[in-house]
């Protein structure tokens, strides 16, 4: 991935990025790679952006090239959402947030709590 998108986001964990350039960096990245598959290792900071604020960006036409521009929107982004939108910049990083480092990647919480259930039924069905 660019470097710009790299030092944007470590700029943002580091605390000295502002969440409103991360969506503007990440976004131009995403659209204007997807055509070319790169922009897919950052698919996961676009659900964060597209889940926690639709309309944070706006994807405009252009008459000069094929493609998008991509633009801040009027919305900021959700301050109560930067905890989330963090922990994905993390992720791309490759550094493990506080309190993730005994997690099993790419398994959402809920599901280990699924098995976790079903294996316990299982249990108690059989005594």
């Amino acid at each position: 991935m660019s470097s710009v998108v790299r030092e944007t986001l470590e700029g943002y964990v580091a605390g000295h990025v502002p969440a409103a350039r991360v969506v503007a960096v990440v976004t131009a990245a995403y659209y204007g790679n997807r055509g070319r598959g790169k922009g897919e290792k950052l698919k996961p900071l676009i659900d964060v952006i597209e889940r926690a604020s639709p309309g944070v960006v706006e994807l405009a036409g252009t008459s000069d090239r094929p493609g998008f521009a991509v633009r801040l929107g009027e919305r900021p982004f959700p301050q109560q959402c930067e905890a989330e939108l963090r922990g994905a910049a993390e992720a791309f990083l490759g550094l493990a947030p506080a309190g993730e480092a005994g997690r099993g990647k790419g398994v959402a919480p809920g599901v280990f709590a699924r098995l976790v259930g079903m294996i316990q039924r299982l249990i108690s069905a059989s005594a």
